[in-house]
């Protein structure tokens, strides 16, 4: 007797009972496409509409976004089968989620999260076989420039590094009050923010700290974007500097109590990371302190989605190397570069964790 293709999906659910791997493998083969729909979504401004409005039905939107109706229709049904998108009486309507995480335009959007991942993260995983096989960041050819990592070539590419540095500033808004708060900044006077990026974990820390001021180290055209944050912030700018440079190849400015690395050390490999620890280990005064702060993969390296997702990153197209290291290896690496009182502050938001030091 043939069984009919429902018949053998109730089969596949049966043997799979109360088995949520399957749920999440039936959304994993999907997602690739829903998330370019959301990513989509966005960039029409759907999310948008929809918390201005509070519900708008499927002329409005039409009009709204000017999409061919069968296409925007498709779209809608996407979006809608993620949840992001409620639809009830031919009106649809954000999530809370969505009104929450993509509706605003605020710095900490998962809005610019979203498309950051979609304009630079994501295409790359078409390499990740070819990556995987021969060791080496294969997706980076597609980026102008012959840096050995993204982050220099992104430099060839003002917009889109202007479109990755927005990410990257809204995740790390999504987590950064868990750091910024932290007792053990209160102590610190002057701090090192080693590739710091555009500067918003330096304005944060200093804002939060009034007898903090902090000196961000980072690649010429990055700071510049720092250099544009800081001029827009004014409770910020008279206590954040700027000095160019490159982290490995610059010695590291002086005079700093404590050294700041912020989504930073997972991006290298193990001998990188030793090179950079020494690097602040002698940049520092005795007692001064050093801060990791970033995703720690679990001691099993078995669990943690956003860390999984950055590993895979970094060695598809970001560095060839790296990733979200169990805390405990940077305790390792911190006490065998000699600093002393070395212990990690886990479970903060996102998977990230601290470990500190002290020369």
């Amino acid at each position: 007797m043939a069984v009919t293709s429902e018949g053998a999906w109730t089969a596949v659910r049966v043997s799979y009972d109360n088995d949520t791997v399957l749920e999440r493998f039936m959304f994993l083969v999907n997602a690739p496409a829903l998330f370019n729909a959301v990513a989509t979504a966005i960039e029409l401004r759907i999310f948008e509409l929809l918390a201005a409005e509070g519900s708008a039905d499927f002329d409005t939107v039409h009009q709204f976004t000017g999409v061919p109706r069968h296409q925007l229709r498709v779209l809608l049904h996407a979006v809608c089968t993620t949840g992001l998108v409620t639809k009830e009486d031919g009106r649809y309507a954000n999530s809370p989620v969505a009104a929450d995480m993509l509706a605003p335009d605020a710095e900490d959007s998962w809005a610019h999260i979203v498309l950051g991942w979609k304009e630079v993260y994501y295409p790359a995983f078409a390499h990740l076989t070819s990556a995987v096989r021969t060791g080496t960041n294969t997706a980076l050819q597609q980026h102008s420039g012959d840096e050995p990592t993204l982050y220099g070539r992104l430099s060839h590419d003002a917009d889109l590094e202007t479109v990755f540095h927005r990410a990257m500033s809204a995740f790390t808004l999504r987590s950064l009050d868990a750091l910024v708060e932290r007792p053990e900044f209160a102590s610190v006077r002057h701090l090192l923010d080693i590739g710091g990026g555009d500067g918003i974990t330096s304005a944060r820390l200093v804002e939060r700290h009034a007898d903090l001021r902090a000196t961000i180290f980072d690649l010429p055209s990055v700071s510049q974007l720092a250099d544009r944050r800081m001029t827009g912030n004014s409770s910020a700018s008279d206590r954040v500097a700027l000095c160019h440079g490159d982290i490995f190849t610059d010695e590291f400015p002086g005079e700093a109590d404590a050294v700041l690395f912020s989504h930073v050390l997972e991006i290298f490999s193990e001998p990188q990371i030793r090179t950079l620890l020494k690097k602040a280990y002698q940049s520092l005064p005795a007692g001064g302190r050093v801060f990791i702060y970033g995703f720690n993969v679990d001691d099993e390296e078995t669990s943690g989605m956003f860390s999984a997702r950055l590993g895979l990153y970094f060695n598809v197209l970001a560095s060839g190397q790296g990733m979200a290291y169990p805390a405990k290896d940077y305790e390792t690496w911190l006490t065998e570069t000699g600093f002393g009182d070395v212990k990690t502050v886990a479970g903060m938001p996102y998977e990230h964790g601290l470990s500190t030091g002290v020369k």
